[in-house]
């Protein structure tokens, strides 16, 4: 396994994995509309062209996971970190977080995910990242904030 930065001509099965590595996320909340499952490709390549989006790919150099961010005022904003099913929990998510971190080694980090995705806040606490907010965005969803500062 190797991470290595996106092309544009990767984003199409980037877009593919996300659909299908946030259906344990619209599970958990019992909700299908997630934005994660309603972004469109132009969306996709809008952030493409924004920032940086790092995919993992396996000796056949088949995508199984990827990673976003843009920075902003001295600050990379990291989202849409995915893996596919199969391949969870082998330390391919922890590998791309550390590589879009190394990527702007001299950033503060920012990132959020759901208040009842365990799995994910035990990622990014283990990853030196800290709660510094939380924000109720709907009755059934709050939205935890979490930073790291070099």
């Amino acid at each position: 396994m190797k991470i290595v930065h996106s092309e544009s001509i990767d984003l199409e099965l980037i877009l593919k994995l996300q659909y299908l590595a946030y259906q344990s996320e619209a599970q958990i909340y019992q909700d299908y509309s997630i934005p994660p499952l309603l972004q469109t490709l132009e969306e996709v390549k809008m952030e493409f062209n924004k920032g940086i989006i790092l995919k993992a790919v396996d000796d056949n150099n088949t995508i199984i996971g990827s990673v976003r961010g843009y920075v902003e005022n001295g600050t990379l904003f990291i989202g849409k970190l995915i893996v596919h099913p199969e391949y969870q929990g082998k330390g391919i998510g922890r590998q791309l977080l550390q590589s879009i971190e190394q990527e702007y080694s001299d950033l503060r980090y920012e990132l959020f995910t759901g208040s009842l995705s365990k799995k994910n806040l035990r990622l990014y606490e283990y990853m030196g990242y800290i709660r510094f907010l939380e924000k109720q965005v709907s009755p059934d969803l709050t939205f935890i904030y979490l930073e790291k500062n070099k």
